[in-house]
């Protein structure tokens, strides 16, 4: 499957399981110095290989396709550049944004956070597809795999676009747990010591 039909086949995914409405969202995959990404003001679940552009990882010009590339370029463009992730997925998800809107942090309520990268940041607000934007979501991504965007939504990175959409569900997944457990009581926060213990069973498990 080419770069720009993983494009379209995530967009989908992403509109069927609700983290996206609208023209809402954006997806992109790197390969070299060049990165495929969605186009701007197409809803990801009508979107055709041909639609996907190309633009240059370093000046951000378009290469190859017809269509505008997506608003957010810019923040897929710096993350690229200052991580190692070869695909990003931004998406508007409903949990994602209530913790955006009201957190500065979602804390580790489970120990699956650590896919992560433990404690997910959430990037301090500015307008959408602006260099500060883009500066203050690769500063809430430093050494994690997942950053939440103030009044926005979220944003995940991976090492393929299925990798990185599978962290998006897992984001998604941690906030409805928070916001969900916040209508019970008081959700328990695992602690350092716990989450330590957890990479600890990871690294060296049990004889069988």
């Amino acid at each position: 499957m080419s770069l720009r039909e993983q494009l379209c086949e995530y967009g989908r995914r992403a509109v069927e399981l609700g983290l996206v409405i609208g023209t809402s969202g954006n997806l992109s995959v790197r390969e070299g110095d060049l990165v495929t990404v969605t186009p701007s003001g197409a809803a990801l679940d009508r979107l055709t290989p041909e639609m996907c552009p190309v633009v240059d990882l370093t000046t951000g010009r378009r290469v190859a396709g017809e269509t505008r590339p997506s608003s957010e370029t810019p923040m897929h463009l710096a993350i690229y550049q200052t991580t190692d992730a070869r695909a990003i997925v931004h998406t508007h998800s409903v949990f994602g944004t209530v913790v955006a809107t009201t957190m500065t942090e979602l804390p580790p309520v489970h120990y699956n956070a650590l896919m992560l990268g433990g404690v997910v940041k959430v990037a301090e607000y500015a307008t959408y597809g602006t260099p500060e934007l883009a500066a203050n979501v690769r500063a809430a991504l430093e050494g994690k795999r997942a950053a939440l965007m103030a009044n926005h939504g979220g944003v995940t990175i991976g090492a393929t676009l299925e990798e990185a959409f599978e962290a998006t569900r897992l984001l998604e997944w941690l906030c409805e747990v928070y916001v969900r457990g916040l209508s019970v009581g008081k959700p328990t926060i695992l602690t350092e010591e716990q989450l330590a213990a957890v990479v600890e069973r990871a690294l060296n498990p049990p004889p069988l």
